[in-house]
């Protein structure tokens, strides 16, 4: 049994390959902050009543930077999938990268857990 032969084809123009990326990985940033969002969701309503004296503002600036970081996070997804696009793995890249957003979403959403259970719950019950 032979292996397929690989065509090594040009690599395409940087803008190109750029607009591809951005192409795929945008329009599922929306479902990674929406796992994100049910997480934090979820902890305040199914934790209600220790949470009540936790929304302040200086609480919703907090959330706000977090947001801003996880989605700065996400761009890592660039740092990836732009130097696939120029190796001889383009094609089987291009089909097979929504591994990398399930592994991504998956590590974004044990790191939101964990911050919730060890960072802003213990604190919540006393406005801090």
């Amino acid at each position: 049994m032979s292996l397929p032969v690989v065509t090594r084809l040009p690599p395409p123009p940087f803008g190109e390959a750029l607009t591809d990326a951005l192409r795929y990985w945008e329009p599922r940033r929306i479902g990674y902050n929406t796992v994100l969002a049910a997480i934090v969701a979820g902890w305040v309503v199914f934790t209600w009543p220790h949470f009540r004296g936790a929304f302040t503002w200086n609480a919703l600036l907090a959330l706000f930077v977090l947001a801003v970081l996880a989605n700065v996070c996400y761009c890592a997804a660039y740092l990836i999938d732009l130097p696939m696009q120029y190796s001889d793995f383009r094609d089987l890249w291009r089909r097979r990268r929504g591994i990398l957003w399930v592994l991504g979403a998956l590590f974004a959403a044990a790191i939101a857990y964990y911050w919730m259970a060890d960072e802003i719950y213990p604190g919540a019950g006393t406005g801090v």
